[in-house]
């Protein structure tokens, strides 16, 4: 549906190209106003289950969708024909209807909502054309109206009133693009014009209450009406324009694709778990991204089905293994269950100082205690300034406030083997890893690379645009590094194959552009035999290219001993977003190395010359890091190599 809106406006922006296109001798107005219609399709996501204080669901609702109407007065104003401001009062319906779903008593139950706002939508309006076509983006403030709902079960009476806990006022955002189609003459004072207009309203402060997780998308679809007086333009004598030549700057631009890009992979993966707990600055409450379950949900925990217990909005691989960290406290207490001669001490570290900092452990242990019954005494705690390994290192100066959020956590050491990780000891040492076996789909050594080699000096920017045979064409970018990897699905989508021809379009810092073509052939192959590989990560300390000591003997006897005849071993090393890009490319790149550096040992010892090392330093790349940035287990996670083991096909 999204693609056809889309599809819709380039057309409508050729036509405007055309009309507009003639001369035209009047300015156009600076101040428009007029009024909209649209519609939004609305989609539900997250938990709902407690409606209100007289109404409790018995199965909770997830997801859900809509088609509810939207309508507003509009003002513009445009100082410039490429740049001015919007804003729109509207009526905002948020309305849906979530999944059926079925109660303990396998009774049907349904729940639909009339949600509703009063919306104020000030944007940012860009127009880069001269067709009419423009971007538009910024804040929108909502003001609830409406916040009633439906609720039917089969052996229940039906049930109407307002949801509880409902936010009266929301700030969220939006973008979205449409085109000016001119319906009246260029010659009149008075102008109209018809803008048909799509927009996205993400999740993000969309969440229509404060409690449970109930969150909303909505892509809206709709036309506006817009009426303004422009004034007769004097006319002005042509200037003759001699043109300057320009060095076009020395930019090589080279495209890889490999051969056979395996559609998917079967990785077994081995999960580190680190031992800390973070918590908020300023809070000693758990920080409620962590899973916690109540008392009567414990014996449900199964380590090896940890997907049913996620958290946080992740996807793929940093989905699975953010689940698995944001339960590390119910793992810790599983664990300590079914182990009862093991003990733990729980040494929190704030920057209010050690009392703050025992009562972060305070709050880890009472979870421990109460919600899986763990004994007190098997449980001590302590309180620090900073943590023994702190991030924040004296004479600091630079994002201050990112290695700070890092050193305010609980950390759990402990003697007991059934906790750690193999040949671990010591107040860093992680937990016993968890392990995940699925699919990969797109696995990096997939990845069709484009090198723009100089463009870094040469360009403030640079992106591409991919061609198929037919003429169809995709754009990726702006990118600003020399060396861009991109999966090829992602190119190809459903083709096994095709021809492309790319084109580099280079904005040099003067303000020129530079194009660059050439041409390359895809091929996206799915094994008759599915592989099977193995997945392990080495985590490292914050600015440090070695390895976490423990790790030595944990590559040298745990992983080097899976690596199979013949196997290729592809090591990829991240950095998070703290520091410099080119110092992190660096810093990750050494990371890799000194893991191959490990792993290679045990082959060539063994008298072995059949492995074949692949090593990859991505740096903070936002596009290919494991995990996002935004909370300080991501970064602590992203500070990492990963080693994919891939047998030989036979």
């Amino acid at each position: 549906m999204i693609q056809k809106l889309f599809l819709f406006l380039l057309l409508l922006t050729g036509f405007a190209a055309t009309t507009q296109a003639q001369e035209t001798q009047r300015v156009q107005p600076k101040v428009w106003f007029g009024v909209s219609g649209a519609a939004n399709v609305n989609f539900y996501s997250g938990t709902t289950q407690k409606i209100n204080s007289s109404l409790y669901a018995p199965g909770a609702f997830h997801d859900g969708s809509g088609v509810t109407p939207y309508g507003s007065i509009l003002f513009e104003y445009r100082p410039k024909p490429v740049w001015g401001l919007m804003l729109n009062v509207a009526y905002d319906g948020r309305g849906g209807k979530f999944d059926s779903q079925d109660a303990p008593c396998n009774c049907p139950e349904d729940l639909s909502t009339k949600l509703a706002y009063i919306t104020l939508e000030p944007s940012l309006r860009l127009a880069p054309f001269s067709n009419g076509f423009y971007l538009f983006a910024g804040p929108v403030l909502s003001m609830n109206i409406d916040k009633s709902y439906e609720y039917t079960q089969l052996l229940q009476p039906d049930s109407k009133g307002d949801f509880s806990d409902m936010r009266t006022n929301k700030l969220s955002a939006q973008i979205g693009a449409g085109i000016d189609i001119p319906i009246s003459a260029k010659e009149k004072a008075r102008q109209v014009t018809l803008s048909p207009f799509v927009s996205y309203h993400p999740y993000f402060g969309a969440e229509p209450r404060s409690i449970e997780s109930w969150s909303l998308q909505t892509v809206r679809a709709g036309i506006a009406l817009k009426f303004g007086k422009g004034h007769v333009e004097a006319p002005v004598e042509p200037v003759a324009v001699v043109p300057i030549p320009i060095a076009e700057p020395l930019v090589t631009f080279t495209v890889n694709s490999p051969k056979n890009i395996p559609a998917e992979r079967r990785v077994r993966e081995t999960f580190p778990l680190r031992n800390y707990v973070f918590f908020d600055l300023g809070s000693t409450a758990i920080s409620d991204r962590y899973v916690l379950l109540t008392k009567d949900k414990v014996k449900d925990f199964k380590e090896d089905n940890l997907e049913t217990y996620g958290a946080i909005q992740n996807s793929g691989r940093s989905k699975r293994q953010m689940t698995a960290y944001y339960n590390v406290l119910n793992i810790l207490g599983d664990r300590m269950s079914k182990n009862p001669a093991t003990t733990i001490t729980l040494i929190g570290a704030s920057e209010k100082g050690p009392k703050d900092g025992k009562l972060m452990a305070e709050s880890v242990k009472a979870y421990l205690v109460d919600i899986f019954g763990i004994n007190a005494g098997r449980i001590t705690v302590e309180g620090r300034k900073k943590p023994k390994i702190p991030s924040e290192q004296p004479g600091g100066t630079k994002e201050l406030v990112l290695l700070r959020e890092g050193d305010q956590r609980v950390s759990i050491e402990s003697t007991s083997p059934a906790m750690l990780m193999e040949f671990t000891s010591g107040p860093n040492a992680p937990l016993r890893p968890v392990e995940f076996v699925t699919v990969q789909e797109a696995p990096f050594d997939s990845y069709v690379t484009f090198n723009a080699e100089g463009a870094k000096e040469a360009f403030s920017s640079w992106s591409l645009e991919i061609s198929d045979e037919n003429g169809k064409m995709q754009n990726f970018g702006p990118y600003t590094q020399e060396k861009v990897s991109l999966p090829g699905k992602a190119i190809l989508g459903n083709r096994s194959e095709g021809q492309y021809k790319v084109v580099m379009v280079g904005q040099t810092k003067s303000g020129n552009t530079v194009r660059k073509e050439s041409s390359v052939h895809m091929v996206l192959w799915t094994p008759a035999k599915v592989e099977e590989g193995l997945r392990f990560s080495v985590i490292f300390e914050f600015d440090d290219a070695k390895a976490i000591p423990i790790y030595d003997k944990y590559l040298t006897e745990v992983v080097a001993p899976k690596i199979t005849n013949g196997a290729t071993v592809i090591i990829h090393g991240y950095t998070d977003i703290i520091g410099e890009d080119s110092y992190n490319l660096i810093l990750s790149m050494a990371r890799a190395n000194e893991v191959k550096k490990i792993l290679e040992n045990s082959p060539a010892m063994a008298g072995r010359s059949d492995v074949k090392f692949e090593v990859n330093g991505y740096g903070e790349d936002l596009n290919l890091a494991p995990f996002d940035n935004k909370y300080p287990e991501e970064r602590f996670y992203n500070r990492t190599v990963i080693i994919d083991i891939v047998p030989k096909n036979e």
